[in-house]
């Protein structure tokens, strides 16, 4: 950045104002904040793909930028003013741990659409939430995980102790228990989303106390590289991970935001956007399963896409009763099914699961 550029950009922000208007022929700029790297073939390679997506939709109507590998906290807001000081018309914040800095940006520069991924806080008019429900899909391979271990022991990386990382392991571990009431989860908290050393430590901690099932809800396909090493199954997390097919990666979770990043940029060109929180799943198609693997049994294939069938028409819910807490106190009755509010704020681990989910 050149010294004038630097200039104008401090006095921006010390006068808190937005980027001037565009000229209404000039192309909507869109950025996108990523916290891992559009290589990690997980969490932010979907995104950057869904940037791309709207880059072919759009053609030169749009114009879109990122920046990858950006930390949740100060480096994050000082990555979304720059966006804004660039230009930027609306901005995707891809990750739980930019919501202050979000929210703090959106305040300084209310001309600016803001969306942000995986939370919960619309502080201001121009802040949106979406999410996906991943607790669909984890049923799902946890249903295919609770009927392919063998030593009764599924291992489990969990990146941070949010609802919807705990909401994913109740799910598969519900599902999983469903059709093998001996199997165990053994859960390891890494505390990062994307680190394929600590991952890949992990896993091999999880293998090592017997574990030939790994699932995960961190970002890099180093869990996968063990896995293949050791043996062992697992699923690919957030992408397809296809080039881990068919053995170790045996299904997977495919985040797909496309549809909702391409309507919610033609929103902000039809000056139709407004602040709404969004959360879909497998039924409107954000929430994606990969293709089963011929190493699962035909049956439990059968089995599990009837599974997913029943969640996309909406005829099963994975969170229905009866369900106790861990602790045994009763949770959701027979045939009573879990509401938004307690899912979206899932602070607690179902009847079954052993070990305490960090402060």
């Amino acid at each position: 950045m050149n010294a004038t550029l630097k200039t104008l950009a401090s006095a921006a922000l010390a006068l808190g104002l937005a980027a001037p208007a565009m000229a209404q022929d000039d192309p909507l700029q869109v950025g996108f904040v990523y916290v891992g790297s559009i290589g990690d073939l997980g969490w932010t390679y979907e995104h950057d793909q869904s940037r791309l997506a709207v880059e072919e939709h759009f053609g030169d109507a749009v114009e879109t930028s990122y920046v990858e590998n950006v930390p949740e906290g100060a480096d994050a807001e000082r990555v979304m003013t720059q966006m804004v000081l660039s230009g930027a018309d609306l901005i995707f914040t891809t990750s739980f741990g930019y919501m202050d800095a979000t929210n703090a940006v959106a305040e300084r520069f209310p001309d600016v659409r803001f969306e942000h991924a995986t939370g919960y806080r619309r502080d201001h008019p121009n802040v949106s939430t979406y999410s996906a429900r991943f607790y669909e899909g984890r049923a799902v391979i946890g249903h295919i995980a609770g009927h392919m271990t063998e030593s009764n022991v599924v291992g489990y990386i969990a990146s941070y102790p949010i609802p919807e990382v705990i909401r994913g392991i109740n799910a598969a571990y519900h599902h999983a228990r469903a059709v093998n009431p001996d199997v165990e989860f053994r859960v390891v908290w890494v505390y990062t989303w994307f680190d394929p050393a600590q991952e890949a430590d992990a896993a091999q901690a999880l293998v090592d106390q017997g574990a030939d099932v790994i699932m995960q809800h961190t970002d890099s396909t180093a869990p996968m590289t063990v896995a293949a090493e050791a043996e062992v199954v697992a699923f690919g997390q957030a992408s397809d991970m296809e080039q881990f097919a068919p053995f170790p990666r045996v299904a997977s979770i495919i985040d797909n935001w496309a549809p909702y990043y391409i309507d919610r940029t033609q929103a902000v060109m039809d000056g139709t956007w407004e602040s709404v929180d969004t959360w879909d799943g497998i039924a409107p198609g954000m929430v994606e399963l990969g293709e089963f693997s011929d190493y699962i049994p035909e049956e439990v294939r059968a089995s599990a896409q009837a599974l997913a069938d029943s969640i996309a028409d909406g005829s099963y819910h994975p969170f229905t009763g009866p369900l106790n807490r861990q602790d045994g106190t009763a949770w959701l009755a027979e045939g009573e099914v879990a509401d938004d509010g307690t899912l979206a704020g899932m602070d607690f681990y179902i009847e079954g699961i052993t070990g305490e989910i960090p402060n």
